[in-house]
């Protein structure tokens, strides 16, 4: 499957859940429309489950859903075992796995991208549940149950890197707006979730 299109999926079971996101995931979520209760976590690669976590513990009625890269996931491993050493019942956490970093603009493969086992380090870690899917067809027939579940629930989705575009397309300079928009987000997300 792609990412684009595991983020469909989860774009349209989503409801009123809070949205964390993270990279490919992240720009996936912007071209669907998604907006609040939602944060992004860039810059902060391999925050994504440790911000849920924190929204999860804080508004325990509400569901959170985590989509997280396999390469941001690597850099900072220990949140899953903070995740579920918290219990979170409402957090749901899905990995894009692809294999590799900078996906789309130079797909550098990552260490141990196809022998690595997300769903095996979640269950170690203690999460309640972990999946697989490599079928977007079976990952759309298992959605609703997943997330009818308590949590933490982890769901490593194995999808295809997008094709790289560097050094055909030169990069540019990040947008001031990369480095400002999780704050940004952050005070929409904190009035969003005030009243409920």
């Amino acid at each position: 499957m792609k990412i684009m299109e595991a983020c469909q999926v989860i774009s349209r079971v989503r409801g009123d859940s809070v949205l964390i996101s993270t990279m490919r995931a992240m720009y996936a979520f912007d071209k669907l429309g998604e907006g609040q209760p939602r944060l992004s976590a860039v810059p902060l690669m391999g925050g994504a489950p440790s911000l849920g976590l924190g929204i999860a513990l804080a508004k325990p009625q509400c569901k959170v859903i985590v989509v997280d890269g396999d390469a941001s996931l690597l850099m900072q491993l220990g949140g899953l075992v903070t995740v579920a050493t918290q219990n979170p019942k409402n957090l749901y956490h899905f990995v894009m796995h692809n294999g590799t970093q900078f996906t789309g603009i130079s797909n550098l493969p990552l260490p141990a991208g196809d022998s690595v086992d997300f769903a095996g380090l979640a269950r170690s870690a203690g999460y309640k549940q972990a999946y697989v899917f490599s079928s977007l067809e079976e990952f759309e027939a298992s959605i609703d149950g997943i997330l009818r579940q308590d949590g933490p629930v982890f769901t490593a989705l194995r999808v295809e890197p997008d094709p790289p575009s560097y050094p055909e397309k030169p990069l540019k300079d990040f947008a001031e707006h990369h480095f400002t928009r999780m704050g940004d987000e952050a005070r929409q997300l904190s009035r969003a979730l005030a009243s409920r």
